[in-house]
């Protein structure tokens, strides 16, 4: 008698939970999580490398690169200082790997020119937001569905600042930690090109001639 009326009480729960408006439990998931990168305002930016230790352990290379996401509004204002708080980028899939533990990210700050390197450790709050993400749909609109896929990008800013922000179940950005790179002392490329840097645009040259590079904001 008391295994049935566990076992009912089982059903029951799972009843509750499927019959739940808010789980994405039967909305349509990407398997994997996606890493992306982004800059702020004009502060032109070249991820040269990055790879990623999952909670498992594994070392993932090659995890991304290239261009950062990043505005050039060129309206007159000072739009570098601070991150703005806009969405960042979706991101690339990082295929076979479960959750971050670990990041490694080296790119050229191509406005100093400078290049960095460093290992961001990932909380285990960006962990779970990450999850609930693609678990449960946003409570202010029950009806979307949830995330397709969970994301985290990384902010790369002169001076080596460091943000990470990950996306929750109400497709907002969440700040969940930072971290301060160091100097790559074989620069742009390890060395290999010569000492050149990714091109700056116009509008970045344009705009660090009037502004300047607002170290500090990030």
């Amino acid at each position: 008698m008391r295994y049935f009326l566990l076992l009912l009480g089982l059903l029951l729960v799972s009843g509750c939970k499927a019959m739940d408006p808010l789980s994405g439990a039967n909305d349509p998931h990407d398997p994997w999580w996606s890493l992306g990168f982004v800059q702020p305002a004009y502060m032109k930016v070249w991820v040269e490398d990055s790879a990623v230790v999952d909670i498992r352990g594994r070392l993932f290379r090659n995890t991304g690169g290239g261009t950062a996401a990043g505005d050039e509004p060129e309206d007159g204002t000072e739009a570098a200082r601070g991150w703005g708080g806009g969405a960042g980028p979706t991101g690339v899939a990082v295929v076979g790997a479960d959750l971050p533990q670990r990041i490694y990210v080296r790119w050229q700050s191509i406005v100093e020119p400078q290049t960095y390197r460093a290992w961001v450790e990932i909380p285990e709050e960006a962990r779970q937001i990450m999850r609930d993400s693609v678990a449960w749909r946003c409570p202010e609109k029950p009806h979307r569905v949830s995330s397709y896929k969970a994301t985290l990008y990384l902010g790369l800013a002169p001076g080596g600042a460091i943000q990470v922000w990950v996306y929750n179940r109400c497709y907002r950005s969440v700040k969940v930690a930072r971290a301060q790179a160091e100097v790559e002392p074989l620069g742009p490329h390890l060395g290999k090109s010569g000492g050149h840097y990714y091109p700056q645009s116009d509008a970045s040259k344009r705009y660090i001639e009037r502004f300047g590079i607002p170290y500090g904001s990030w």
